[in-house]
């Protein structure tokens, strides 16, 4: 199986949150969905923290750098809350 990949980058163009999923747009008209559980700060985020977010790198998806180390230390700093 093969696949093409555009010359141009297909950009981000806004994101929505559900209790479970990040979707993300993109300027083609497409949609992108993934598990939070994909992004473990954003699972644990509250509903403020969630509407708090903003398109970086002109709408490129970059990967975060985070280490598992990193992510712990957060999270246990966290006040605890129920979901």
């Amino acid at each position: 199986m093969s696949i093409s990949i555009p010359e141009d980058k297909t950009l981000a163009t806004d994101v929505r949150l559900s209790q479970d999923t990040l979707t993300i747009e993109l300027q083609d008209g497409r949609s992108i969905s993934a598990p939070l559980t994909w992004y473990p700060r954003l699972q644990h985020a509250t509903p403020d923290e969630r509407k708090n977010w903003q398109l970086i790198g002109e709408g490129e998806g970059i990967r975060s750098g985070e280490s598992q180390e990193s992510f712990q230390k957060w999270l246990t700093s966290r006040p605890e809350r129920s979901i």
